[in-house]
């Protein structure tokens, strides 16, 4: 991608591919990585770390929904200098462009969290928490029935699990509880991706107009 105008002339050439999850381990979990693999002077060396910030600011800022992008590798290859008219800001936003044009044409997906649950209910109130658990697009993993308690470990979308502390007090007369912690992200239903690209957009559109 090259960055037009006076004085500022920055080309990055590479590929962006997302990360196997032995590189994000390797890469202390976090989920950008960043991979030089160009040969010689064909790009100045002292521009490699504007190049790398650009494309880790456009990572954070996110373009779909407004929140950052997970799993990405990007590795240079190759670039373009101009003796007077380059700068590490060309070469910034040459990379924040490049991400731009290479995200949109990766057809991107929009990951939810999703929560290891477990709801501990007396048994005679294990059928209705079962439901209500089904309700929430939730997947059922186990039951255990012991000393009269029936305890259900599940996973669940976080964005269902709002409320769920008044919905499970009505369906057990306030005598059953749960507790979640975070379990992975997956690839959230095209229908929800598309309510969210909306908003953002919208917000996005709004924001520019004032």
């Amino acid at each position: 991608k090259q960055s037009g105008g006076s004085g500022q002339y920055g080309r990055v050439v590479g590929f962006m591919e997302p990360m196997t999850r032995e590189e994000v381990k390797e890469n202390g979990g976090k989920e950008f990585m960043f991979v030089n693999e160009c040969v010689g002077n064909a790009m100045p060396p002292e521009y490699i770390a504007a190049v790398e910030k650009g494309f880790q600011e456009q990572v954070t800022e996110g373009l779909l929904i407004g929140h950052p992008v997970l799993g990405i590798k990007v590795t240079l290859t190759d670039g373009q200098a101009h003796a007077v008219d380059s700068s590490e800001l060309a070469f910034r936003l040459a990379a924040k462009g490049a991400f731009r044009e290479a995200f949109r044409a990766s057809n991107p997906i929009v990951l939810e969290p999703i929560m290891a649950v477990q709801v501990e209910v007396p048994d005679e109130y294990q059928g209705g928490a079962v439901g209500s658990i089904n309700k929430l697009r939730g997947l059922i993993q186990d039951t255990e029935m012991r000393d009269g308690y029936s305890t259900i470990r599940c996973l669940v979308p976080l964005a269902e699990m709002f409320g769920y502390t008044t919905t499970l007090r009505s369906l057990t007369q306030a005598k059953g509880e749960f507790s979640m912690e975070f379990h992975e992200y997956q690839q959230m239903n095209k229908g929800d991706q598309k309510q969210l690209e909306d908003e953002y957009e919208k917000k996005r559109l709004e924001k520019m107009k004032k």
